[in-house]
């Protein structure tokens, strides 16, 4: 593995709280080595500002799925509270319009109950099944349990 690579997916790891294997192809390749081994390890912005960033323009696109990703990591993180992220949906709404708005708040909601069932069984995040989610809504492809 090459140095850009695993830079890339220990930022991916970092970003996510994953346990993201190194896989084949070039949009995986694209993804470790371009987006999180350049772009999200760049300084000059937090983590938490790139979140909201991401966040913003996955909400502004209207990808409930990759903003439930991103708000899940950003609350793992600490990198924003449950009532922070509903405030963006807020201000988000007005710039975006209520049905993306309203999209988000929707995806913050149903992530705080879900972390909070999991809290409230004893249970810890099942971090396989959100890499599968991720490879899944990208290619179609999954990892085996192990």
């Amino acid at each position: 593995m090459d140095e850009l690579r695993r830079k890339g997916l220990e930022k991916m790891n970092e970003v996510y709280g994953w346990e993201m294997p190194d896989m084949p192809g070039d949009y995986f390749a694209l993804t470790a080595d371009h987006l999180f081994g350049t772009i999200w390890s760049r300084p000059g912005l937090s983590m938490r500002e790139k979140r909201m960033m991401t966040l913003t323009c996955v909400t502004a696109l209207g990808i409930s799925d990759l903003a439930e990703i991103q708000v899940n990591a950003a609350l793992r993180n600490g990198e924003l509270t449950e009532q922070e992220l509903k405030e963006m949906a807020i201000f988000l709404t007005h710039y975006l319009g209520f049905p993306l708005g309203s999209k988000l708040d929707g995806v913050v909601t149903k992530v705080a109950a879900k972390r909070k069932e999991e809290a409230d069984r004893g249970q810890g995040e099942d971090k396989l099944a959100n890499v599968n989610a991720a490879l899944n809504m990208h290619s179609g492809s999954k990892l085996d349990d192990e």
